[in-house]
C-alpha cells in the first residue's frame, strides 16, 4: 500500500454525495463504496475527520426560503440533516470494520459525543474516524465553514474537498466542455476569480492557517486514497510559495 504523504486529514463531504443517482435521500451502495475507501485510506495510517453537509436531505436557507422559513431556523434544520448523514456514515463505516464516533456541535447525548476538541484528538490518536456533525452549530455558517474549524482546530495537514468533478475549473464543466481545469491555485485566486471550492469564510480561515485544500473528483474509485497519499490529482489550493 502507497505510503501516507499525511498524518492527519480532513475529508469533507457534500451531502449530495450520499445521494447517488437518486433525487434525494441516501444510497446504501454510495456509503458502501465510501466506507471501503476510507478503509483503505484509514489503514495505511492516517488519521481520518470527516465533515458531511446534509444538501441530500435539507439545504438550510434554500429549503427555508421554499418553506418561508427564517434563516436561522432554515440554518439548524440543516444541522440536523447533517447528524443524520453522520450517523448512516458511522453506521457504514464500522460495518466495514472501522472504530468511528460522531461528535455534534448540537448537544444530543443520545446519540452522539458532544464536540470537544481534546476528546475529538484523543479519538484521533486511537485510530478512530472522527465524524463532525452539525456544523459549527451555529446559523449563518456552511458546513465548508465547518470543514475549515474543525480542520484547524485538530491540526489537520489538508482539508480534502470531494466534488463531482475533477477538480476546480474556470467555468462549470458541466455546462461547457471547454472549461479549464486548474491543478494549483492560491486562496486570494479563488476569492478573487470567485471560484466555488469553498465559500469565503472557510477560503479565509484556510489562508489565514496555512491550511491547503485538495479538490477531487469522488465518483472516481480510488481518489479518496490517492489524495491521502499525496498523488496529484484534482486541484491544490495554497498559499503561492
Amino acid at each position: 500500500m502507497p505510503k501516507p504523504a499525511y498524518h492527519r486529514v480532513l475529508l469533507k463531504l457534500s451531502g449530495e454525495a450520499l445521494m447517488g443517482k437518486q433525487a434525494s435521500g441516501i444510497d446504501y451502495n454510495v456509503l458502501s463504496g465510501l466506507s471501503g475507501e476510507i478503509l483503505k485510506a484509514a489503514s495505511s495510517g492516517v488519521q481520518v475527520a470527516l465533515v458531511v453537509g446534509g444538501g441530500n436531505i435539507f439545504r438550510g436557507v434554500g429549503s427555508g426560503n421554499d418553506l418561508r422559513i427564517d434563516r436561522a431556523s432554515a440554518d439548524y434544520m440543516g444541522m440536523l440533516a447533517t447528524i443524520i448523514n453522520s450517523l448512516a456514515l458511522q453506521g457504514a463505516l464500522e460495518r466495514a470494520g472501522l472504530d468511528t464516533r460522531v461528535l455534534s456541535a448540537i448537544e444530543m447525548k443520545a446519540i452522539a459525543e458532544p464536540y470537544i476538541r481534546r476528546r475529538a484528538l484523543r479519538h484521533l490518536e486511537k485510530g478512530r474516524v472522527v465524524i463532525f456533525a452539525a456544523g459549527t452549530g451555529n446559523p449563518f455558517f456552511t458546513t465548508d465553514t465547518a470543514a475549515a474549524l474543525r480542520a484547524i482546530e485538530i491540526n489537520a495537514d489538508v482539508i480534502l474537498k470531494a466534488t463531482k468533478v475533477d477538480g476546480v475549473y474556470d467555468r462549470d464543466p458541466v455546462k461547457d466542455p471547454n472549461a479549464k481545469l486548474f491543478r494549483k491555485l492560491t486562496y486570494l485566486d479563488v476569492l478573487k476569480k470567485k471560484l466555488k471550492v469553498m465559500d469565503a469564510t472557510a477560503i479565509s480561515l484556510c489562508m489565514d492557517n496555512s491550511l491547503p485544500i485538495v479538490v477531487f473528483n469522488l465518483a472516481k474509485k480510488g481518489n479518496i486514497l490517492k489524495a491521502m497519499t499525496g498523488e496529484k490529482i484534482g486541484t491544490v489550493v495554497h498559499g503561492g510559495k
